[in-house]
């Protein structure tokens, strides 16, 4: 990867090698990287990941943008809602 790169990881935690993208992070081989999903899972406290100021870590949301969690949580409102008034919701006929 160029010196340039930033490695993003939303897929599995498996498909990198934590131990190589602390190396790659700390020796400058690689600019950044954004994590979302780690091999060991919940994420160790102890992790180097955490310490590194080229990495950005978050815990499963990196996939989800504003507009998503709008759209979310304003279909769980109305299913709540309707299920409190007894109302059904979405159906098929």
């Amino acid at each position: 990867m160029k010196k340039k790169a930033f490695l993003i990881n939303t897929s599995r935690g498996p498909i990198v090698n934590e131990g190589d993208l602390i190396i790659a992070l700390s020796t400058n081989v690689i600019a950044g990287a954004g994590i979302d999903v780690y091999e060991k899972d919940p994420f160790p406290e102890n992790n180097k990941l955490r310490f590194l100021p080229k990495a950005l870590l978050t815990p499963h949301i990196g996939y989800v943008t504003a507009e998503n969690y709008s759209i979310f949580y304003n279909q769980m409102i109305e299913g709540l809602e309707a299920c409190v008034n007894g109302k059904p919701i979405r159906v098929l006929e």
